[in-house]
């Protein structure tokens, strides 16, 4: 059964299979097929890809799935971005993105329905983080689609992304921090919780520090590298790598303290490296390295150590290692210390994002400010 055929208008006829066909020919010479369970809809496929071609566009494939082009992106975005950009991606899209919007056409995927795959997600238990966080892969994704001609117009850029629920910070009290500190005086890593506590670093950042980065007598720490998650013949693996931004690679001041932590912890490396011998190997030259001189992975030290040592302290387990940096930050900003000198300690790259995360902060040294104002002109 076949359907009308003009000059330059495409053919639609039915096929054995029951659905309907129909056929166009592009610019260029090549036959493009549409199909459809119906007619009317497959008449519809053929009046827009005649439109398409009239105005100059790519002919849209309604056959191709999300599924289907989303693995092709991971392909190719692989070698343009870094790997643990990559792997966030490809966790995003191998576990949410196409689990639950994988079966539908990419031309024909709506804002609506990517708005319901945020909702679904949040109510799922994910955090308004990661959801944010697949809200900008897939809208990544969808403008090299949109680049590439294989859809009109990125519609991730008409869905709401989640409104971001920061997770609370748990603190440590001065008094707090002192025990802590006082209790690690024999331990292995007592200079991680200095570091932590002082400086405000990341764990990544502090398992990545070398003893070149380090200078002692100046009483100053560069921040250069990171440790970083990477696929290498798509096995998972960690390693050393520059920070991901400018702002990240920073100098910061050791208090005296933490001089004499960290002179202390490399009096103990090199009685661990001459009894092992041969065995130890730190080809890094690294400052906290594992037992034998390799990399420390930060979640095994966070899992072997330190959840251990809040045990032990009887402080919540709820105060996660990343909330030192937090303590160090806060007690420093508690104190009056000018939010910009706090803001190049923790590497962000704007004082806004200081002042954000640290709002709780502000009211205190708003009070200090007035105090301040008070006793300069006798009024106090």
């Amino acid at each position: 059964m076949s359907g009308r055929k003009g000059k330059g208008e495409g053919h639609i006829k039915k096929r054995s299979d029951g659905r309907w066909e129909a056929r166009i020919y592009l610019a260029d010479g090549r036959r493009k097929s549409f199909y459809a369970k119906t007619r009317a809809e497959v008449a519809r496929l053929m009046r827009e890809g005649l439109q398409n071609k009239d105005e100059g566009l790519a002919v849209l494939d309604h056959r191709q799935t999300l599924t289907k082009y989303l693995e092709s992106w991971l392909e190719t975005v692989k070698y343009q971005v870094r790997d643990s950009t990559w792997r966030r991606y490809s966790n995003h899209v191998r576990l949410h993105i196409i689990p639950q919007l994988g079966k539908i056409s990419l031309t024909k995927l709506t804002a609506q329905q990517v708005q319901a795959f945020y909702m679904r997600s949040l109510s799922s238990g994910l955090s308004s983080s990661t959801v944010s966080s697949m809200h900008g892969t897939l809208h990544h994704a969808l403008e090299d689609a949109l680049v590439l001609g294989l859809v009109t117009r990125n519609i991730t850029g008409l869905a709401k992304r989640p409104r971001m629920v920061h997770r609370e910070m748990n603190v440590l009290s001065v008094d707090e921090v002192r025990v802590l500190l006082e209790s690690v005086a024999d331990d292995r890593f007592e200079g991680v919780y200095f570091l932590a506590l002082t400086t405000a670093m990341r764990e990544g950042e502090i398992f990545a520090l070398r003893w070149q980065d380090i200078d002692l007598e100046q009483g100053t720490v560069q921040v250069r590298m990171g440790v970083q998650e990477v696929y290498i013949q798509g096995k998972k693996r960690f390693d050393i790598r520059e920070t991901k931004t400018v702002y990240s690679r920073r100098k910061i001041g050791l208090t005296k303290a933490t001089i004499e932590a960290l002179k202390r912890h490399r009096a103990r490396q090199e009685e661990e490296s001459q009894a092992l011998g041969e065995v130890w190997k730190n080809a890094h030259n690294l400052v906290f390295p594992n037992a034998v001189g390799g990399l420390m992975i930060p979640d095994n030290f966070v899992r072997r150590n330190y959840k251990r040592l809040l045990m032990k302290l009887g402080i919540s387990s709820r105060v996660r290692f990343h909330d030192l940096r937090h303590t160090c930050a806060t007690l420093l900003l508690s104190r009056g210390v000018n939010v910009k000198v706090v803001s190049e300690m923790l590497g962000h790259s704007d004082i806004g994002i200081t002042l954000r995360v640290y709002a709780h902060v502000l009211p205190h040294m708003q009070q200090s400010a007035v105090q301040e104002m008070e006793a300069m002109l006798g009024w106090d």
